[in-house]
């Protein structure tokens, strides 16, 4: 069966050109495990020029964006989202690979353009919405924050007049909806892993076939296991971004409100730099509520120093307003931490409240302080939940399993 993936990232062609970015390495961890099952091949934008190439047993396609630089200043300054400029670049592919299937790995890419234009079956992962992303975009920071720049004078007019703000992202996140919701009403196949993007493409692709198939995990993830440490400090750890609708202003909130209780606290945040927007905004926020200890910003992590520092400390956080099935969350579980995590989106498909981890409402910061405290208060309930978090990734995550039923899913969609 030979299989065409459309991705945002190289999947594990990014060892192959040394692309050190930490994104997507569960598609390269999928990528990997699928290569002994199926005639891969795999086409993402990369901005130079690249011919394709082989790596392991797959085929790669980098997509050169022509005037790349020139895409970019349009996309800062006009809120860009790409949906039919490349169509004609993926059909020649399609025409050039001849496969049998075709899977495009998100809904928030240009890829989807090619649906009803190729008489070779397409089916569509759904890893967020954009639909929800943009409603719930608002949740937890309200829109006067958008248009806060993230101005350094000292690093000259160049940073000056490429200053990110949300404000573009959230114009690009509208448009990208309207984009993506056209796209998934003409999917005949769509492929997701929890009640919520499944609900949700009920009613947007109604005549849609909806496959079950779960992801896997990077490997260091299954190979480490936490265990509860005798820290004198109650260290929390969060895998962020720097992203308006993370939650970063709720663990904030929280921090400040566990200072105030005279406790030792260290919360650590991966994915997220002293000089991001997002802690900007949050300090703008909270002004003196922004807490003045124990907040650690850690940056982008590789795979390994993330494992680290998550098996050193005692609770994982995931504090978002919006979610799929969180990465960060899976991951933690898969370590088999205590986690408490925001009931939103997809969560719910991953958690069982009591069970394996603790559920609570977005955007409250005192009932995620609570949690914490709570946890902290009790380490028979923490190791309960992180033995129990660790036995539900590692079924749900299980990598012969989800092999397995991605494969029938292709064999079921040709057989339609």
């Amino acid at each position: 069966m030979k299989v065409l993936w459309f991705s945002n990232t190289p999947a594990s062609g990014a060892d192959y050109i040394n692309l050190k970015a930490e994104g997507g390495g569960w598609l390269k961890s999928l990528d990997k495990e699928m290569q002994n099952k199926v005639d891969l091949h795999i086409a993402f934008h990369y901005p130079k020029a690249l011919p394709p190439f082989k790596f392991g047993q797959a085929d790669y396609y980098p997509i050169t964006v022509k005037n790349w630089r020139i895409h970019m200043v349009r996309d800062i300054f006009f809120s860009r989202a790409y949906d039919r400029e490349f169509e004609e670049d993926y059909l020649q592919l399609i025409n050039k690979i001849e496969p049998d299937i075709i899977h495009i790995h998100g809904t928030e890419n240009p890829f989807a353009c090619i649906i009803g234009k190729t008489n070779i079956p397409v089916v569509i992962s759904i890893q967020g919405n954009i639909t929800v992303i943009a409603h719930k975009y608002l949740s937890g920071l309200d829109s006067r924050f958008l248009k806060t720049l993230n101005i350094n004078f000292s690093l000259g007019f160049k940073t000056l007049l490429l200053s990110k703000r949300f404000s573009s992202d959230f114009e690009k996140t509208k448009k990208m909806a309207i984009i993506e919701s056209r796209n998934i009403m003409q999917c005949q196949f769509i492929i997701g892993r929890t009640d919520w993007d499944r609900r949700i493409t009920s009613i947007i692709a109604p005549g849609a076939q909806y496959f079950h198939c779960d992801e896997v995990l990077r490997n260091g993830f299954y190979n480490n296991i936490w265990s509860k440490k005798k820290n004198h400090t109650l260290l929390i750890h969060s895998t962020s971004a720097n992203s308006f609708f993370k939650g970063f202003e709720t663990i904030c909130q929280s921090l400040q409100e566990l200072n105030k209780l005279g406790l030792s606290v260290n919360w650590q945040v991966a994915g997220i730099k002293d000089s991001d927007l997002i802690v900007k905004i949050a300090r703008k926020k909270l002004k003196k509520s922004y807490p003045k200890q124990g907040l650690k910003l850690l940056g982008n992590l590789s795979e390994s120093d993330l494992i680290s520092k998550m098996l050193d400390a005692d609770v994982f956080v995931m504090a978002s307003h919006i979610e799929n099935s969180s990465n960060s969350l899976c991951e933690a579980m898969m370590l088999g931490m205590p986690c408490i995590a925001t009931f939103a989106g997809g969560t719910g498909s991953l958690i069982k409240n009591g069970e394996d981890g603790i559920l609570i409402q977005d955007g409250d910061p005192w009932v995620l302080a609570g949690a914490v405290l709570e946890l902290a208060k009790n380490p028979e309930m923490s190791s309960y939940l992180g033995k129990n978090a660790r036995l539900t990734a590692h079924n749900r995550h299980n990598k012969e399993k989800i092999i397995k039923d991605l494969v029938n899913t292709y064999t079921a969609i040709l057989q339609h």
